[in-house]
Parts: structure tokens; C-alpha cells; sequence
């Protein structure tokens, strides 16, 4: 991000923060968790700062979103190599980039069929990971 960042992007102190942040995350978060983190780490940010932040780097393309099983936005600062399709563990919140190059192929067919431009889409894939289903909770209890 910069200041030739389209929309409504000032570089502030907070905005600047709050990218910081995000592009140190592993995966994928909320807003009010990278907020806490933010805070956490003494820094003097609102909330509504960081959802503004959020919602305009989501405009501009520079985040993938996903919504988690409560329909809770996350966040995650989006690869140089653009749009991602991510399938992610309901359960733990692992997130792992997909091969949707058919997704792709079907949005540009069926946009151009209609006669639509500048269509934008979201795939949401969630699941519960291996490692999820196999843990020791995950396990069937036994027959007594």
C-alpha cells in the first residue's frame, strides 16, 4: 500500500499499523482480533479504524476474504499473484490456497454468455482438516 493506492487510502500512523499487522499474520484474521494484536502491542489504533482500513484495502484488491462458520469476516493480505480461492478448516481456521482455475474458467464463460463486465465472484470452501478429524476429541467413542 501506498499513496498511489486507489479509493480513499491516506497513509496515516494507523492505517500504516494496522497493514503492518495484517501482512505479519500467518493466515487469515478478524477484524477485532488484529485490532487486540494491534492494541496488545501498544499501539493507538480504534476499532473502526482498523475495519475502515480493512474494508478499503478490500476494495482495492489488496486482500483476500473469507467468513468463518459464524460469518465473521478474516482477512488475509492477497499473494502478488492476485485473486486466491482458499478452502478452510471450519474447526481450527487453517486456510490453504486451491487450484481454482476452473472457477475462473467458468466465471469468464458464463459473465461473457450474459453479456456481463467487471463481474467480481466468491467461492467460499470450508471443511474440517485432517488434522482436526483425527484428533483425539475428533475420534468415535468407544462401544461399552
Amino acid at each position: 500500500m501506498d499513496e498511489t493506492t486507489p479509493g480513499e487510502w491516506r497513509t496515516t500512523p494507523q492505517r500504516t499499523a494496522v497493514l503492518t499487522a495484517l501482512r505479519a499474520c500467518d493466515g487469515f484474521i478478524s477484524a477485532q482480533t488484529l485490532h487486540a494484536a494491534l492494541v496488545a502491542d501498544g499501539v493507538a489504533v480504534g476499532l473502526t479504524t482498523v475495519y475502515r482500513t480493512l474494508r478499503l484495502l478490500e476494495t482495492a484488491g489488496h486482500v483476500d476474504v473469507v467468513r468463518d462458520s459464524d460469518g465473521e469476516r478474516l482477512y488475509r493480505p492477497r499473494p502478488d499473484e492476485g485473486h486466491r480461492h482458499y478452502l478452510v478448516c471450519r474447526e481450527c481456521g487453517l486456510s490453504l490456497a486451491v487450484d481454482a482455475e476452473e472457477v475462473e474458467r467458468w466465471v469468464t464463460r458464463t459473465a461473457r454468455d450474459i453479456g456481463f463486465h467487471a463481474v467480481t465472484h466468491t467461492v467460499e470452501l470450508t471443511g474440517v482438516c485432517g488434522g482436526c478429524l483425527s484428533g483425539p476429541d475428533r475420534r468415535p467413542a468407544p462401544d461399552t
